[in-house]
């Protein structure tokens, strides 16, 4: 007789992951917990043509309905409804859209953990006052009814108990999933041969919070070797204009996003260095791949970022300070500073650790 608890995981596009962080955390505890427990997970039947019924033992449920914006509302709401009928603990990823539904926990009796990220998303430049107000709203009741809060930095850990009132427990997210890529591999050698030089490398979504702006003019200035900018450059005006206004500058290499793990981490991995340029994340994944990558890390400076990295990175505020970084960087200390953030990521930020610590989490709860 199978007496596993069943666990349903609520509030991501889905896996096998495609999108973002909280779907890749999704990925990860799908495989790393199916032997303990019952796992299923909500998917966004959109972003998978193919609809496989399992991943990695977790059973799959697919809703016909977009998982962000507008209709996420609705997608969090009809999700969470299902998984009250059946399931024993439900994992709520990001309820900043659905948030206030979360006490609909008690007409069904269940335990209820609520994944808030890694920030004051209710603070975002991107947000309407609307939106704002709809974000905060959200976090206020998950944080309130949930039977554990998860934060995923001590910083906003500090900020769920000063504004909510609310305890949590900080999880931080894995990045050991990538590989380091062969700079001969045949698959990629051909299409970025610039991989052969020295070159620094970023990754973002053209928003305006991740100051991609900023990389780009300290390049324009900058010259000792190019940067490559990865970016979904056509989901915002912002992203346009930049790409292009500087699509045709010799020392910038625009890619358009890579959804392929591999090409992206061939690009990544062999960077000289790595530009982290997120002002508003908790622990970014996108920062805590390119450690496990070993790359040399150039980071924005908020204390979330400087958290991850345990200072132990560079830092720059504008694009004058990221010259004066890049200028005054040594090949003996990028090679220290690669070791140093490998150092950090094999002890953080491993899934099995990360995953264990979620087990620990559903056992306390249920």
């Amino acid at each position: 007789m199978n007496n596993r608890k069943k666990i349903h995981i609520v509030g991501t596009h889905g896996v096998p992951a495609k999108y973002g962080g909280f779907e890749t955390l999704a990925d990860f505890l799908c495989q790393n917990l199916n032997e303990d427990y019952e796992i299923t997970v909500y998917c966004n039947a959109h972003k998978y043509p193919v609809k496989e019924k399992y991943y990695f033992g977790a059973k799959l449920k697919y809703l016909k309905l977009e998982a962000n914006g507008f209709k996420g509302i609705f997608y969090d709401l009809i999700t969470y409804v299902q998984a009250l009928f059946s399931a024993d603990v439900i994992l709520y990823l990001s309820p900043v859209g659905s948030g206030f539904m979360t006490p609909l926990k008690y007409l069904f009796n269940k335990k209820v953990i609520v994944n808030h990220g890694g920030l004051n998303e209710w603070e975002r430049e991107k947000l309407s006052p609307i939106q704002k107000i709809w974000a905060k709203f959200n976090h206020r009741v998950a944080a309130k009814f949930a039977d554990i809060n998860i934060a995923d930095n001590f910083l906003y850990q500090k900020s769920l108990k000063d504004i909510f009132n609310a305890d949590s427990k900080v999880i931080r997210y894995g990045g050991d999933h990538v590989t380091k890529i062969d700079v001969e591999d045949y698959r990629f050698a051909e299409k970025y041969s610039f991989v052969k030089n020295k070159y620094a490398v970023s990754v973002s979504r053209a928003q305006l919070d991740n100051n991609i702006h900023i990389v780009l003019e300290a390049f324009e200035d900058f010259e000792e070797y190019k940067i490559v900018l990865i970016s979904n450059w056509g989901i915002s005006k912002y992203g346009l204009e930049l790409k292009d206004k500087y699509k045709n500058h010799p020392n910038m290499i625009l890619l358009d996003a890579i959804y392929d793990k591999d090409e992206l981490d061939y690009i990544r991995g062999n960077a000289l260095l790595y530009i982290h340029s997120h002002s508003r994340c908790g622990t970014a994944p996108s920062l805590v791949e390119a450690m496990c990558l070993e790359n040399s890390i150039i980071s924005f400076d908020v204390p979330t970022n400087r958290e991850t990295t345990k200072n132990e990175a560079y830092y720059f505020s504008n694009s004058s300070s990221l010259i004066d970084v890049l200028s005054m960087l040594s090949s003996t200390e990028i090679k220290s500073n690669k070791v140093n953030m490998m150092n950090i990521a094999v002890k953080e930020y491993s899934w099995k650790i990360i995953s264990r610590e979620y087990r620990e989490l559903i056992e306390v709860s249920s």
